[in-house]
């Protein structure tokens, strides 16, 4: 992905994480005033420019694709501050019964790709906070029968189109649809990965029998 944007193909100080949690820093990959490619880490809970408050981050950390062209605020930041979030996976919980069963979403190959999303920059504390939200769109018919919901996955060819300096609001729109190509993989993974404190390769191994997460456990 850092290559498809001529970017170095490591990224400093690079740690693998295995459950990354809102208010924690995502590789992103975002576009100068310039035109040119950046990579660097922001924290995953939008906090806008015009926020009075910098807890509005713990509210945002997505935004429905469907709302993005009905507000202002929201249209603005489309056009100007679109981010590729970069992810080889994430988690969704599907609802069994009384309860719910953490799944993991990957590509089979296990090539990396991007999530749509959108940043901003605060800046009313004398230290700038660089923030990002995940977009996210209805279920494909693949990812349906697992959540309703589903973040914009974008891969190398949809990814290079979402940060194109001229994009057209319909361009963007089209790019904003549930993934449904044969490659997207999911499988139940341990309620391990419910604890944010966890962040090992066991909150994507693979379960044969999935356990139930009910209200009283």
């Amino acid at each position: 992905m850092l290559e498809r944007f001529s970017l170095p193909p490591m990224l400093p100080g690079f740690e693998p994480h295995y459950n990354i949690c809102p208010s924690q820093p995502q590789w992103t990959i975002v576009r100068n005033r310039s035109g040119e490619a950046r990579v660097g880490q922001v924290r995953w809970g939008l906090i806008p420019s015009w926020a009075e408050d910098p807890s509005t981050g713990q509210r945002m950390i997505n935004v429905r694709a469907e709302s993005l062209t009905k507000k202002p605020a929201w249209s603005t930041l489309l056009r100007t501050r679109r981010c590729l979030v970069l992810a080889d996976g994430y988690f969704e919980w599907k609802v069994e019964g009384k309860g719910k069963v953490p799944y993991y979403f990957k590509l089979s190959d296990g090539r990396a790709f991007g999530l749509a999303g959108l940043w901003d920059r605060w800046d009313r504390s004398g230290a700038p906070i660089g923030t990002c939200t995940v977009i996210t769109t209805a279920a494909s018919k693949r990812a349906l029968p697992y959540h309703h919901r589903m973040p914009v996955v974008l891969t190398e060819e949809t990814a290079v189109a979402w940060l194109h300096p001229e994009a057209t609001p319909a361009e963007l729109e089209s790019l904003m649809a549930g993934y449904d190509s044969d490659d997207l993989e999911m499988y139940p993974v341990s309620r391990y990965v419910n604890d944010p404190a966890n962040d090992s390769a066991e909150c994507i191994q693979r379960l044969d029998h999935p356990v139930l997460q009910t209200e009283s456990s």
